[in-house]
C-alpha cells in the first residue's frame, strides 16, 4: 500500500507558476516509479511527467521544457514544478506511484486553475 497526499494546487494567471508537492508514505526507492497525471473536464486522464527509482524523468510533449520533475533526498517527497503555465494546463493533478509488482495508487488529486 503507498498514501499519497498532494498540495500545492490553486489559481494563477497564464505565464505564472506553480508548484505541486506529493507526500508518499513509502520511498519512491522502494517503488518502481512515481509521477503526476491531469485530468481536464471531458478529457482523459494523461501522465504529465514521470521519475524512476533511479531518477529517469519523461514528459509529456505539451509540458517539456516547462515543467520539472523532482524528488527529495529521502525519496518521501515528489514536486512538479510548473512555469509559464498556459489556460490548457488546467485540470486536477493526481500524484502517481506505482510498485515494483506494477500496483497503481493514486493521491485524491489537487485543483490547478490558469486564468487567461
Amino acid at each position: 500500500q503507498v498514501q499519497l497526499v498532494e498540495s500545492g494546487g490553486g489559481l494563477v494567471e497564464a505565464g505564472g507558476s506553480l508548484r505541486l508537492s506529493c507526500a508518499a508514505s513509502r520511498s519512491i526507492f522502494s517503488l518502481n516509479a512515481m509521477g503526476w497525471y491531469r485530468q481536464a473536464p471531458g478529457k482523459q486522464r494523461e501522465l504529465v511527467a514521470r521519475i524512476t527509482s533511479i531518477g529517469m524523468t519523461n514528459y509529456a510533449d505539451s509540458v517539456k521544457g516547462r515543467f520539472t520533475i523532482s524528488r527529495d533526498n529521502g525519496g518521501i517527497m515528489v514536486y512538479l514544478e510548473m512555469n509559464s503555465l498556459k489556460p490548457e494546463d488546467t485540470a486536477v493533478y493526481y500524484c502517481h506511484a506505482r510498485t515494483r509488482d506494477w500496483n497503481q495508487y493514486w493521491g485524491q488529486g489537487t485543483q490547478v486553475t490558469v486564468s487567461s
